[in-house]
């Protein structure tokens, strides 16, 4: 298995869909990433060169992925919370933030429905 920022990307994909197993990076940046590195994007990974591996992990390792992105994604939540912000609030009671409709959905940020008793519509 091939070992880029910390992670063990799968050796049968392609290298564009290995690339995205790195929290951080999809399917666009993957292939930004491979033009640089002038890697084809249909190239297994196990078919990959010591010399293309190097080339790609330098690229990885100028963008913020994996550790570094996760950190910053929760300091910046927890800065939303400590400042009292409409979207901070919503993180805390683990509601929607984007101004979804809560009524009759938004069941994955609510979890199971619990009935109310004498409660209809």
């Amino acid at each position: 298995m091939a070992r880029i920022a910390g992670i063990d990307i799968p050796r049968d994909k392609r290298i564009v869909i290995s690339l995205t197993y790195i929290y951080g990076i999809g399917k666009s940046l993957s292939e930004k990433i491979l033009k640089d590195a002038e890697v084809s994007l249909d190239t297994r990974v196990k078919d990959l060169t010591d010399d293309e591996l190097t080339r790609i992990r330098e690229i990885v390792t100028q963008t913020k992925v994996e550790g570094d992105l996760r950190r910053e994604v929760s300091l910046n939540i927890k800065r939303l919370q400590e400042i009292g912000s409409y979207r901070g609030m919503r993180h805390r009671r683990n509601l929607p933030t984007r101004g979804q409709k809560t009524r009759n959905n938004a069941r994955t940020r609510k979890g199971p429905a619990r009935t109310v008793a004498k409660k209809k519509k």
